[in-house]
């Protein structure tokens, strides 16, 4: 089933109807509580049979026809999602195989992570609807290994906001424009925004998200859910619609930490088809799985630097109040907090231009982009050029002049990566090196924690892991999250942090769906 703009409703009614969604799915099914449901819950009611994986399926559709229309947050619901879980609950009762774990639990994809099957992947475009897809992606195949019912297709920033400076960072021509599901009218950010609001609006159980530069991390923040920016190359971007082989990584986003880390420790791994990157960041996958670093104690003794710059709000506002609280309950749980600390150049690294972050991108994309496009089985375009030329025919239906799609002309425009795409890189290099990896060598730090989405490009650029969690709710009902981050591979790390953090802190509450 294809999901559509918002018919014209009026924002009242569609409001109505969220909120009455909301009162209804609160009301036990044979004594299982769907609302905020987690993955331990629902597996400990399909082992006592009060649950199955059909029923909890169809909780999600109709929970998602129902709140679509206001929040933009799927493009497509699997028509095979049903015989899925038919078939998660035959295999359950029969024991042929291991359940547990992600077994029947739906999933919702970001639109840019390919699946072999009935469903579209278009990176929310016009000009891929239609294509086929060779393979599954890697993730994906992972994903339906450990049993998950995959869900259908999440909205998100059209090319994950790489087409335009002037598109809004949760908008897609197919999907339309992403609402927050607690301040209708404020930012849910991008680009993996349907994989974040349907995780906080309970459209889903978890999902899956891409992030180049933000794109897991902002949206969880804005959206008030758990997502995590894995160190590139922990998971597989083989089959995933790229910007940069260099910072693209894949990663979960769920209502709670341990959620988020049952799926990534599902998808984490090595794969033939993404080989360099995976091999290099095998090596940091823990023996054991990245489970049993889910540790209410995992804050004492931590070492944890306070990058100011990145807590800058005003006196007497909450923000300021509520992370003067996060702080002491910090060290309360026997963290050890280092305040003040900076990271070197760090105006350079946030500055694009500055940085080499732009002019690399602009080369690795347009590579990337025409490399996935050949490999597909069957596809309307098969290059970047062509993609160009499908928007100047459809300007209406992809808002062209609106919207424009300059990045895509500068990347166009480049030649590959020569002289200055290398001298770019080796920048971002340095960069790295001497600022978040040398503070945290010179200080013994763990982790950094920042509080709000400024830090992205520094985990960005450096290929580093990050992991975003609810720290509170602005005066008008908007969140906002603190983001834990570290040096490659330090996820246990991270994982204990923000775990410890969430269990302390229990800051989430279910969206509003305010004004």
């Amino acid at each position: 089933m294809q999901m559509g703009v918002m018919p014209p409703l009026s924002f009242s009614i569609c409001r109505i109807t969220a909120l009455l969604l909301l009162l209804l799915s609160t009301f036990p099914c044979r004594g299982f509580e769907f609302h905020e449901a987690t993955i331990d819950g629902i597996q400990l009611a399909f082992r006592e049979g009060s649950l199955t994986s059909r029923r909890l399926v169809e909780f999600y559709l109709t929970r998602i026809r129902a709140l679509n229309p206001l929040l933009h947050a799927v493009i497509e619901v699997n028509p095979d999602a049903l015989r899925q879980a038919e078939l998660a609950d035959r295999e359950r009762q029969s024991g042929r195989r291991p359940c547990g774990g992600l077994h029947g639990i739906p999933v919702l994809l970001k639109d840019n992570i390919a699946t072999r099957d009935r469903l579209n992947t278009t990176a929310g475009s016009f000009a891929l609807l239609g294509s086929k897809v060779p393979r599954d992606a890697g993730v994906v195949r992972r994903l339906r290994r450990a049993g998950a019912v995959i869900l259908g297709k999440a909205n998100m920033a059209e090319w994950a906001n790489f087409r335009s400076l002037d598109a809004p960072s949760s908008w897609s021509a197919r999907g339309g424009q992403g609402r927050n599901p607690y301040v209708l009218s404020a930012d849910p950010c991008g680009s993996s925004t349907g994989s974040a609001i349907a995780a906080a609006a309970n459209m889903a159980t978890v999902t899956l998200g891409t992030e180049t530069d933000g794109s897991i991390i902002c949206p969880s923040d804005f959206n008030s859910v758990a997502g995590i920016k894995p160190t590139v190359g922990l998971t597989s971007r083989a089959g995933v619609v790229p910007i940069s082989p260099r910072q693209d990584t894949v990663g979960p986003i769920g209502r709670t930490v341990s959620d988020a880390v049952q799926v990534l420790e599902a998808i984490v791994g090595f794969d033939q088809r993404d080989a360099v990157a995976t091999k290099a960041a095998s090596k940091y996958i823990p023996r054991g799985g990245y489970k049993q670093f889910l540790q209410v104690d995992g804050l004492r003794g931590k070492r944890i630097g306070i990058l100011r710059a990145f807590f800058t709000f005003p006196n007497g506002s909450v923000q300021q109040k509520v992370f003067d609280e996060h702080f002491n309950t910090m060290r309360q749980k026997g963290a050890i907090l280092i305040d003040n600390l900076e990271i070197a150049n760090l105006s350079i690294i946030l500055d694009a231009a500055q940085s080499g972050e732009e002019v690399a991108l602009l080369a690795e994309f347009k590579m990337a982009l025409n490399s996935y496009l050949s490999e597909l089985s069957s596809s309307p375009v098969r290059s970047l050029a062509d993609v160009i030329a499908f928007n100047d025919k459809h300007r209406i239906e992809e808002r062209v002049e609106e919207f424009g799609q300059l990045v895509f002309l500068a990347a166009q425009n480049t030649t590959g990566i020569g002289p200055a795409e290398k001298s770019a890189i080796a920048r971002m290099t340095q960069l790295s090196i001497q600022g978040l990896e040398r503070l945290m060598m010179e200080n013994r730090l763990d982790a950094v924690v920042t509080g709000n989405i400024g830090v992205t490009s520094v985990l960005a650029i450096g290929g580093y892991p990050g992991i975003t969690v609810p720290a509170g709710y602005g005066t008008a009902g908007d969140p906002f999250g603190i983001c834990f981050g570290g040096v490659k591979g330090s996820e246990p790390k991270l994982i204990e942090m923000a775990y410890a953090f969430e269990q302390a802190t229990m800051v989430r509450k279910p969206p509003s769906f305010r004004k």
